[in-house]
């Protein structure tokens, strides 16, 4: 692979090194999903031209710039994860207040976003040092952009980034509940092995929309967008789409959910009938998914006595 870059180093240089790269800088550096063609040209000069790049994974950053054809020796990588991150980062600052510039990168993407690196970069912040950012990929970014949802009279604009939730199914069932009415796109990142899980604590969404995004940019790459409460199904109808890494976005609601006619009706046998005789008559009336209606049950029956209370 390394040979097929060579003519794409000689181009990032003479396209990158007009811009002023400071020394005693952290650059955040943004690094593909998967596809390594998606790499930026700022990017392969900056990673060539720092004196040590941090990174999630050492191991995985040194065949990624070998594939590039850039030749870093160990002692110029230093691990910066999870686990050590406030601990790495003072290593790091004691870099840049000798004058080097340090990059760092995550395993893929954009550091900082569900990745590490928000803690180092608010460490060199907090030493009045300076952090420059190098754009590139997201998987957030990236799905968001063919999910097509569009801001209209139904629909609120912008979108919120969870990323994952609790891998625990209490807390992610109640994570899951407080999107129910959620005007704005949702965009959530889960495991292979949690996948199918997330896929049957949205099933209570209903009819909302989720798209989901199988290993972007990879030789498999998958897009597709279902019902909330046929994903689980999605899933089961092959079981190469269980592998991989996954973006999903979860379509906006209506912007009038919260107080549409349903929650009134619904608020309106609840103070008059048991709760799952009320969900039941909601249902029949509106034709909305039962399990959805039960949710939205129980967030207006704990509303309600926590109110009493």
């Amino acid at each position: 692979m390394s040979a097929l870059f060579t003519s794409v180093l000689a181009a990032s240089a003479e396209a990158a090194s007009g811009q002023h790269y400071p020394q005693g800088t952290l650059y955040v550096v943004a690094t593909p999903i998967g596809n390594l063609a998606d790499i930026s040209l700022r990017a392969l000069h900056v990673l060539g031209l720092v004196d040590a790049i941090a990174c999630e994974d050492t191991r995985h950053t040194q065949s990624l710039l070998r594939a590039y054809g850039i030749d870093r020796g160990a002692n110029q990588l230093i691990a910066v994860h999870q686990h050590n991150e406030a601990q790495a980062a003072q290593t790091v600052v004691e870099h840049l207040r000798q004058g080097q510039r340090v990059a760092y990168v995550s395993d893929a993407g954009t550091p900082g976003v569900s990745d590490p690196g928000a803690r180092l970069v608010a460490t060199v912040h907090a030493q009045g040092l300076r952090a420059m950012p190098l754009p590139g990929p997201s998987s957030v970014i990236t799905l968001l952009s063919v999910a097509g949802i569009t801001e209209d009279s139904t629909h609120a604009g912008g979108f919120l980034f969870i990323g994952f939730l609790s891998p625990k199914a209490t807390e992610r069932d109640r994570a899951v509940q407080s999107l129910m009415t959620q005007e704005r796109a949702v965009v959530l990142l889960e495991a292979p092995h949690r996948i199918e899980a997330l896929a049957q604590a949205l099933a209570v969404l209903g009819l909302r929309k989720v798209t989901v995004g199988r290993e972007l940019t990879k030789q498999f790459e998958e897009v597709a967008t279902v019902n909330a409460e046929n994903l689980a199904a999605w899933f089961a109808q092959d079981a190469n789409r269980l592998r991989g890494e996954f973006a999903l976005v979860l379509h906006p609601a209506p912007c009038t959910a919260a107080a549409g006619p349903d929650t009134r009706v619904l608020k309106l046998l609840l103070e008059q009938l048991p709760l799952k005789t009320a969900v039941k008559l909601a249902a029949d009336i509106s034709g909305e998914p039962r399990n959805a209606l039960y949710q939205l049950a129980l967030t207006l029956k704990n509303s309600s006595d926590a109110t009493d209370a």
